[in-house]
């Protein structure tokens, strides 16, 4: 069930409010859960749409204690600031790094760190750093149910955009493979429905990037210097044009990895890439 404001619960300790954004890059929506009954927590409390923050109030109001945000790109957290003040709540998150697409109203209260804890009588809420997508994203294991909330680092139907400089790919293949340490029963995903084989949805999402690396190599040895627009054309040339504007920043965070890696160099000058030899 993928109805905007309307509450749907997915187990005794979680409902999902979807937001009324959908598009190309959110999905049917973003994803607002509400953690517990008595004392709640929001997590991703999503766009600041009168009518998702009215949904999310109607829904929890006077019990809601703390709101809880993956990352602050504009469809999760900005929400935030009109639910805390109508309600107090305590609000935990990292805040946003200097990087485009920010929501830089967020001011968290707690300023979240890896394995930081969210322990209440109803449920237990472990931290996990997850940068990649961006620096200060982080996934929240739900411990009691096995179910992590992945933000933006997975989502259900399509893969997330890697946006450098805080986003980073070689962060991002090994948050990933820092999931797989947890035990997953579930992922709840920022968009899209519930994902109940987390393990192969985090290996499909590994092979995948590798194999667009590797795409990466193969097209940069087919042109040789080659400007960033020409490059998309020829590595995501399986995604329509339309979306090629959100591949670039993520083809670009692959080109970084492999200057990391001493596989490739840019040229400062034209923002061209060339193939090191091995």
């Amino acid at each position: 069930m993928l109805d905007p404001g309307i509450p749907f619960r997915l187990n005794s300790r979680v409902r999902r409010l979807i937001a009324p954004n959908p598009g190309v890059m959110t999905g049917p929506g973003t994803n607002s859960y509400l953690l517990g009954d008595d004392e709640v927590a929001v997590l991703d409390p999503g766009p600041a749409l009168p009518e998702h923050i009215d949904a999310i109030l109607d829904t929890a109001g006077d019990r809601i204690r703390w709101i809880v945000c993956t990352h602050t790109h504009p469809d999760h957290s900005p929400a935030w600031q009109a639910v805390a003040e109508a309600t107090g709540a305590e609000v935990i998150g990292a805040s946003p790094p200097d990087d485009m697409f920010q929501d830089e109203t967020f001011k968290p209260t707690v300023e979240v760190q890896h394995d930081y804890v969210l322990s209440t009588p109803e449920f237990t809420l472990r931290a996990v750093h997850t940068p990649g997508h961006v620096g200060n994203h982080y996934c929240y294991f739900l411990e009691e149910e096995g179910m992590m909330f992945a933000g933006d680092h997975i989502m259900n139907g399509s893969t997330v955009v890697i946006i450098p400089p805080s986003g980073d790919m070689k962060a991002y293949i090994e948050s990933l493979q820092l999931l797989l340490k947890y035990p997953l029963q579930f992922i709840a995903p920022g968009h899209g429905e519930l994902m109940d084989q987390p393990k192969e949805a985090v290996d499909w999402l590994v092979s995948h990037r590798l194999g667009r690396e590797q795409k990466v190599v193969e097209g940069l040895q087919k042109t040789g210097r080659v400007s960033l627009d020409e490059l998309v054309k020829v590595v995501y040339d399986d995604v329509d044009s339309s979306l090629h504007k959100m591949a670039r920043l993520s083809l670009s965070a692959h080109l970084i990895k492999l200057q990391h890696d001493h596989r490739a160099r840019p040229y400062a000058d034209d923002e061209s890439w060339e193939l090191l030899a091995p």
